[in-house]
């Protein structure tokens, strides 16, 4: 079995997800603020875990996330970090199957190419990643051709992601930045954001 080419950036944006929500601390306020300004971390969290884990999933198999999910606190589960890696596992396998990659995915009543929801589900994993690793004081682990790839989603995105109030303004970076500092800030995110 052939994997699709984007599946191994799925992996280790998975991987990076995965990595950020294990290493959230036990005694974390969940009330404390995250760079989405409309989110504390508690709603970030429970957003993050419901759409890139549960949702990245169904997307895969062209499934409806029940209701049970969409309004499950999955922050109230002393183990949700383990819970969370677990369903990660099992998504990014629902998407290791190369029919997974093929057709259109029902996107609200829109058909969209599948490939474009990996990709974006590629972004939800480390952008919502980066944002509840900044909320907590910790990092999130990207590589340089994962940065790379998800500054040219977010580019393809920011002006439809905008209308919806999904990005902010992109963000001014220095000259020097890196390929992750110039994707966040494309996404309207301050790379220097501390909680």
């Amino acid at each position: 079995m052939n994997a699709h080419p984007m599946h191994p950036f799925l992996v280790r944006a998975a991987a990076a997800a995965s990595g950020v929500a294990a290493a959230v601390p036990a005694d974390q306020p969940l009330d404390a603020p995250t760079p989405c300004g409309e989110f504390d971390v508690r709603a970030l969290i429970n957003h993050w875990v419901l759409y890139t884990s549960h949702g990245l999933e169904h997307r895969a198999r062209r499934t409806e996330l029940p209701e049970e999910l969409s309004s499950r606190e999955f922050t109230a589960d002393a183990d949700w970090r383990a819970a969370y890696a677990a369903q990660l596992e099992r998504a990014v396998a629902a998407w290791g199957e190369p029919t997974a990659w093929e057709g259109d995915v029902d996107l609200g009543g829109s058909p969209v190419p599948a490939v474009g929801i990996a990709r974006m589900l590629i972004l939800e994993l480390v952008l919502h990643g980066w944002d509840v690793a900044r909320a907590v004081g910790e990092q999130i682990a990207v590589d340089e051709e994962l940065a790379l790839l998800v500054g040219e989603i977010v580019e393809e995105n920011a002006e439809l992601y905008r209308q919806y109030a999904g990005f902010a303004e992109a963000v001014a970076v220095p000259d020097d930045a890196s390929a992750w500092e110039r994707a966040l800030a494309a996404s309207g995110r301050d790379p220097r954001w501390k909680a």
